[in-house]
């Protein structure tokens, strides 16, 4: 029951938390992964239990008990391609090796200079970030798990990159609820840099006989990543063949104020089909993300491999609305 209390404490505290805005570096590191987790409302710190759990909260891992492969490809907003390719292996009854990749392209975009912005030259920009997890079983009912990444984002001929880490935990309660915590995108700064930032520069334009094109370097600033904290409660409502699913997230984040994410997952005929719905960055200022809903199909092919199909969409303030769609494979 102290956990229990403890867990209500810090997720308040995190609602009426100071309200901040800024700037981070490889904001892409904040995209929702999975269809799953976005249909209910990212609310997904301490139900995590596939390949994504290595976004979410790495410690899910360890509830996964065979190799799983989860493919997510979506057209994010302004038709920039986001993908999601994940593999869990697990090594033992306690322990669990994953491995993720994710990506952000774009297509070439028209280099346009004031005064010129017919130059006929192109550039191209993304992101991507590589990772490798490691989750264990402590006990029965509570896991840790962490996920290293080396994150690299490129515009044109200049580039920043760098590592981070995401660690997690998750608790399975005796009262029927589970505790799940996170920090994500933990890591030093970044600076862009390349040779894009090199300019002709005249030192000093009232000195007749100088050097006119003395090559000079524009040092941009470095920026944090987007550190995130995650405290979440979930539980299950279980009657017959019909599984219910709530659950409330906390989030901190660094570049932004606090929020809380709420979802929930209608489960029917022993999980084959799944009703999802979810609320996101309830008090946020300048919320942006809105409501979800999504489902979900699971079609045991063996007794050992199954196939899982999920689809999201998101209502947002702003930008449009956005659909997710991936395949989960276990085998």
């Amino acid at each position: 029951m102290k956990i229990y209390i403890i867990s209500i404490l810090t997720i308040f505290s995190l609602l009426f938390g100071v309200n901040k805005t800024g700037t981070t570096a490889a904001k892409f590191l904040t995209i929702g992964v999975g269809a799953k987790a976005i249909a209910m409302g990212d609310a997904y710190t301490s139900i995590s239990d596939d390949a994504t759990a290595m976004f979410w909260n790495p410690a899910g891992m360890g509830k996964v008990k065979q190799n799983e492969l989860y493919i997510n490809h979506v057209v994010w907003v302004a038709d920039i391609s986001f993908n999601y390719i994940g593999l869990v292996i697990p090594l033992s009854s306690s322990q669990t090796l994953g491995f993720n990749l994710t990506a952000v392209t774009m297509d070439e975009m028209d280099v346009t200079r004031y005064g010129n912005e017919d130059t006929g030259e192109t550039f191209k920009a993304g992101d991507y970030a590589l990772g490798i997890a490691y989750s264990r079983n402590l006990t029965d009912r509570f896991i840790v798990g962490v996920n290293t990444k080396y994150i690299r984002e490129s515009i044109s001929n200049c580039s920043a990159s760098g590592f981070a880490f995401d660690i997690g935990t998750i608790f399975e309660t005796p009262f029927g609820f589970r505790l799940g915590s996170s920090i994500s995108n933990f890591g030093p700064k970044m600076q862009m840099v390349g040779p894009d930032l090199l300019v002709p520069v005249d030192i000093d334009e009232t000195i007749d006989g100088n050097n006119e094109s003395t090559i000079g370097y524009l040092s941009t600033d470095k920026f944090d990543l987007p550190l995130l904290l995650r405290v979440g409660i979930s539980g299950d409502v279980i009657l017959s063949n019909t599984r219910f699913t709530w659950s409330v997230d906390g989030n901190h984040p660094n570049d932004n104020s606090s929020y809380v994410n709420t979802g929930f997952e209608l489960s029917l005929f022993k999980d084959i089909i799944q009703f999802r719905g979810g609320a996101k960055s309830l008090f946020m200022s300048n919320r942006e993300d809105k409501y979800s809903v999504g489902l979900g199909l699971h079609y045991p092919l063996t007794s050992r491999n199954h196939f899982y199909f999920d689809y999201a969409y998101g209502l947002l303030e702003y930008l449009g609305d956005v659909q997710k769609m991936n395949l989960r494979i276990t085998f």
